[in-house]
């Protein structure tokens, strides 16, 4: 029987300027030209059933999910994409492993090369946007440029380094990462690579290239040498698609081991930053995967949870260095997709308040986009109940969870408290606790306290054998290749200099 074709999705910005643009045409350029991001036209409904999905394995969950997203790419095209990126370089059998915790589930997503959540998506992309490219006839060479709180990085890097017809910049807070995190990047082999530590933190880095994307004579300039623009951080639709892919495949686990019933809502947690893994759940649920709560955790940068309490963004405040940095950051772009979500899908209205964000530093939404927000629950965990949440899970339960997931953790503790929902819940585990091991065990033995703010390697690398021993989990491969690794990388600029060095890298 011959295969429906789902109805077609077109993309277009959220500032509301610009014509409508194929998947692949919105994926290779990354970023709307107007500065919004790519939103589809309409959220596609899940073809197949609960019961059919459950018997699925993740690559067959995978096309079934994209395939309604992606709407000019063949089966072929897809299913070549997705089986060119979750292959073996997962340490995994079953590459998103669901383990039970105190009755709460916690979605290992850290399985792939760069032991965090972002392989993923970022395993898939490079597939998707050298896809893209043939199917647009671009000969142009594709320049990743990407902002890092410290995951994305290495995970873009890993994707495309060697990939032909690609060049990829990675710029990162130089002090607001880990040890590990850092290491990982700068050890990057690839000549089509480069990695610079920026003096700011990430939001200073996200909008750096930000205004890159948007320089319009260095566009013309990059046109003319033949390379064009396109990002690998979720504000790219390729990126975030794939992302949607795992909460289904894990609501069909969780069926399949009769843990739900078929219908039976679930609790989604998931620590966040720039809003973008929580932002894919909620695609899942108006997909019609059954999700009752969007939990959204933040750290101390509480930007988040202030905005769904009270429907005030205010980026005006201090920048907190926390034992989570991937989600120390106080812009988060990807929420300004569920802005104008949540807004009648108002170009012109969406762009306004973008405006007064990046202008006076805030802006308040409508009331009646505060209802709008009834499917999320925002909780925070200050750095000790951080501690506290990796301490307790260790000693009742025997699990160890890096420092982002014990935010999540910590969260939905607060959300039962508050609400008493003891319904199945699914906490996303975005990073391995091998990626955070100053702060994880600091948590674990007061010997071994700190931060992960310095840059002492070899002290972290000692303590990844300790968390080994503890907790009897192999050091993973991503942390063992780097301990002799020879640093590669080691340009460090200002912000105002951000601009020059991609011009210097590039030749222009």
């Amino acid at each position: 029987m011959e295969e429906k074709k789902p109805l077609e999705v077109l993309y277009h910005s959220t500032r509301g300027m610009g014509e409508p643009v194929k998947a692949s045409q919105a994926i290779l350029k990354g970023l709307a030209e107007d500065g919004g991001l790519f939103v589809p036209d309409h959220v596609p409904a899940l073809d197949r059933s609960l019961g059919e999905l459950a018997e699925m394995d993740y690559g067959q969950t995978a096309y079934e999910v994209m395939k309604l997203f992606l709407t000019d790419f063949t089966r072929e095209e897809l299913e070549d994409c997705i089986g060119k990126a979750y292959d073996a370089k997962f340490d995994t059998k079953e590459l998103t492993p669901l383990v039970e915790a105190g009755g709460v589930w916690y979605l290992e997503l850290f399985h792939g090369p760069t032991i965090a959540f972002k392989d993923m998506a970022l395993s898939i992309l490079p597939h998707l946007m050298l896809t893209a490219a043939r199917k647009n006839q671009s000969q142009e060479e594709i320049v990743i440029l990407t902002a890092t709180s410290g995951d994305t990085g290495k995970a873009a890097l890993a994707g495309f380094a060697g990939v032909e017809g690609t060049k990829i910049i990675v710029f990162y807070p130089k002090s607001g990462v880990s040890p590990i995190q850092e290491r990982q990047m700068v050890t990057q082999k690839g000549e089509n690579t480069l990695v610079v530590g920026i003096h700011g933190n990430f939001d200073d880095a996200q909008t750096g290239v930000k205004k890159i994307f948007s320089d319009r004579k260095l566009g013309g300039e990059m046109e003319a040498a033949g390379l064009r623009f396109s990002s690998a951080n979720s504000i790219n639709i390729g990126r975030l698609v794939p992302q949607i892919v795992y909460y289904v495949h894990a609501y069909g686990k969780l069926l399949r081991k009769g843990r739900i019933t078929e219908g039976e809502p679930i609790n989604v947690v998931v620590p966040t930053g720039n809003f973008g893994n929580i932002l894919a759940a909620y695609y899942a649920k108006k997909m019609g995967l059954p999700i009752g709560k969007l939990i959204c955790a933040s750290n101390e940068n509480r930007v988040l949870y202030d905005f769904l309490r009270t429907g005030t963004y205010d980026r005006r405040r201090e920048f907190v260095l926390t034992s989570s940095p991937s989600m120390d950051i106080l812009v988060s772009s990807n929420l300004e997709r569920l802005v104008y979500h949540i807004g009648g899908e108002d170009g012109p209205g969406t762009r306004a308040l973008m405006e007064a964000l990046s202008g006076r530093g805030c802006y308040d939404i409508t009331e009646g986009m505060r209802a709008e927000l009834s499917d999320f629950y925002g909780g925070y965990a200050s750095q000790e109940e951080t501690a506290a949440e990796i301490d307790r899970l260790y000693r009742e339960w025997g699990y160890v969870v890096d420092t982002h997931t014990a935010v999540a953790s910590a969260v939905y503790r607060k959300y039962l408290q508050d609400t008493g929902d003891r319904g199945a819940a699914v906490v996303a585990s975005t990073a391995s606790p091998f990626k955070f091991t100053r702060s994880v065990m600091g948590a674990l033995s007061e010997k071994a306290a700190g931060t992960g703010e310095s840059s002492d390697c070899e002290r972290d690398f000692a303590l990844a054998d300790e968390l080994s021993r503890l907790s009897g989990v192999k050091v993973p491969q991503a942390v063992e290749e780097i301990r002799t690794a020879p640093v590669v990388h080691c340009r460090e600029c200002d912000v105002a200099q951000m601009e020059k060095v991609v011009r210097e890298f590039l030749g222009i």
